[in-house]
């Protein structure tokens, strides 16, 4: 019986759907570490999680299948082997044709087993059971004589599944995931969950996370080992890439311990909120092949920070602002939005938006005849700047990228065809009261993640002054809005709790007219929401993948 053991703990990033690439970096990996016995990749490596509908096309299938067959023949050449996740298509008892979301075991030229996914999540981002078949309770795997239980990222944070490994006679636990990053989660994974499995069975057991960001998620690592006594051997650092060497000793009983390695520590906030937003907008520009990101530099603080994120995550020569000024537009705004790019080094052009506004006033003149100047006016003046946006991006290739925010996107302060053009959006998941949280942050300090290594990146007076759309003459958000630190409590509750307009009242005591307003306007900005450009999920409910509401409907709690 094998008493040592070498393990890898590769902490990776994936490209969904390039099984090509994500073949050769496993590859690239296994070069690295020749002298291990086994590399552990994350959940689903070989396709890239989460897939999606695409996983559905049976030519990606067969692809990973044919890609699995090679990395298997690799390990003929006597080095470590590898335990990779894939998909198989196979038939069920029935005849059926069957998706199912597997890791496989590579080793001496071949797969030596395969192991099912068996708890499938269907909550908040995650839509597996409409795409993959649960596998059974899956049996232990018994490989160079030591019997490995391999639970599949959901296994884990569910008790069945390594509870029935352990009744098998498991000696040691590894779960690849793909656990996309929410605020608090880090710690709610290893504390509470997996130090829950290990408590339960009495084994070691290692949990591996992605990297990276894909669509609206991004992915945080913060990978660790768990010894039986459920202290931490290892934890490997967040958000970057790591491969970590375990040195595991079998003490003769069956009772494997893992060596102690470096602990690494992880961001606290508002850091991590901020690291977040770098590498995901980080990878939606590169691998979307945009050359960099044009935005509307307003002066205000969304866009500040917007842009802060955007050269922090490309550098600040991929990064063009704009400032767009109408005859309502401050001094103060346009000196702030100049020290702010100054202050980021990235590009700063200035185009008045006066001429078109006045052309549409003249175009609209007859229309709009014996009517009082509304928000109509003050629209236009946000639609006219998406058109010159699209046009810059149009004719030069960087994407636009908006600025608006969680609670003016809650609420429907966001114009349509206006400043939610655009195709992505850092700030989407962040309520008004982060946005202050990390842009106060970063003027203090560089992130871990830049590649610009300036600070501060914008002028107090943007952090400090009231917040402004600037479309009429002393406009202040807060003039139809309750202060930004009231309305996301009552976003909040309203929202990430699915709380009732009574049950906000009851918490914090506010007017009930107030939040029976906020709800009103929450339901009723779902349609505006449903053409927002993605932006990277933060919270535990996110619009669009978490909450997914109908537009159309007539329920209300106040």
């Amino acid at each position: 019986m094998t008493q040592q053991l070498s393990i890898v703990l590769s902490q990776m990033t994936q490209a969904v759907g390039d099984l090509a690439a994500n073949a050769a970096a496993m590859r690239a990996v296994r070069a690295r570490h020749g002298q291990a016995d086994l590399i552990l990749y994350p959940e689903f490596q070989l396709v890239g999680y989460p897939p999606e509908d695409l996983v559905l096309k049976p030519a990606l299938a067969e692809r990973a299948a044919a890609l699995l067959a090679e990395l298997a023949a690799d390990t003929a050449d006597g080095g470590p082997a590898m335990l990779v996740g894939s998909v198989e298509r196979a038939k069920d008892e029935n005849g059926g044709d069957n998706l199912y979301n597997i890791v496989a075991l590579l080793d001496g030229g071949k797969i030596v087993a395969t192991r099912r996914k068996h708890e499938l999540p269907n909550y908040g981002t995650f839509d597996e059971k409409r795409i993959f078949a649960p596998g059974p309770l899956p049996d232990i795997v018994e490989w160079r004589g030591v019997k490995l239980g391999l639970p599949i990222c959901e296994d884990g944070w569910l008790p069945a599944v390594c509870r029935h490994l352990a009744a098998q006679g498991a000696e040691l636990l590894i779960s690849v995931n793909g656990s996309p990053y929410e605020i608090d989660k880090d710690d709610r994974r290893l504390t509470q969950v997996f130090a829950s499995r290990v408590a339960e069975t009495q084994l070691p057991l290692i949990f591996l996370n992605r990297i990276g960001g894909q669509d609206e998620l991004v992915f945080d690592g913060c990978s660790f080992v768990l010894n039986s006594d459920g202290r931490a051997a290892h934890r490997l650092i967040d958000w970057e890439a790591e491969e970590r060497v375990t040195h595991w000793t079998n003490g003769g009983d069956g009772r494997w311990v893992c060596e102690p390695g470096a602990i690494a520590e992880w961001e606290a906030h508002p850091a991590d909120i901020y690291s977040a937003m770098i590498l995901s907008l980080r990878d939606y520009v590169e691998r979307n092949r945009f050359p960099g990101v044009v935005l509307g530099l307003s002066g205000g603080i969304d866009s500040a920070i917007c842009a802060a994120i955007a050269a922090d995550a490309l550098g600040a020569d991929k990064v063009w602002c704009v400032m767009l000024p109408s005859r309502f537009t401050s001094q103060e705004s346009l000196d702030d939005a100049a020290g702010c790019a100054r202050m980021i080094g990235c590009r700063l052009d200035t185009i008045p938006i006066v001429p078109a506004v006045e052309a549409f006033d003249q175009m609209l003149a007859g229309s709009f005849a014996d009517r009082d100047v509304d928000i109509t006016e003050e629209n236009v003046q946000s639609r006219i700047r998406g058109v010159t946006l699209m046009a810059l991006s149009n004719k030069f290739g960087p994407m636009l990228l908006t600025t608006g925010n969680k609670s003016e996107m809650s609420v429907g302060y966001a114009t349509i065809y206006g400043d939610m053009a655009g195709g992505y959006n850092p700030l989407k998941d962040a309520y008004k009261m982060t946005v202050f949280a990390v842009a106060k942050w970063r003027n203090e300090n560089i992130p871990r993640l830049s590649r610009n290594r300036r600070t501060p990146v914008m002028p107090e007076t943007i952090i400090t002054k009231p917040p402004s759309a600037e479309l009429r003459p002393d406009q202040k958000d807060e003039d139809s809005l309750p202060p930004y630190e009231d309305l996301d409590r009552m976003l909040h509750m309203l929202v990430e709790e699915e709380a009732s307009v009574d049950d906000v009242v009851a918490r914090y005591g506010f007017d009930r007219d107030a939040v029976v307003r906020i709800e009103r306007l929450l339901m009723l900005a779902e349609y505006k929401r449903r053409q927002a450009p993605p932006g990277v999920k933060l919270s535990t409910r996110n619009f669009g993948r978490d909450r997914r509401y109908p537009i159309t409907h007539g329920f209300r709690t106040g």
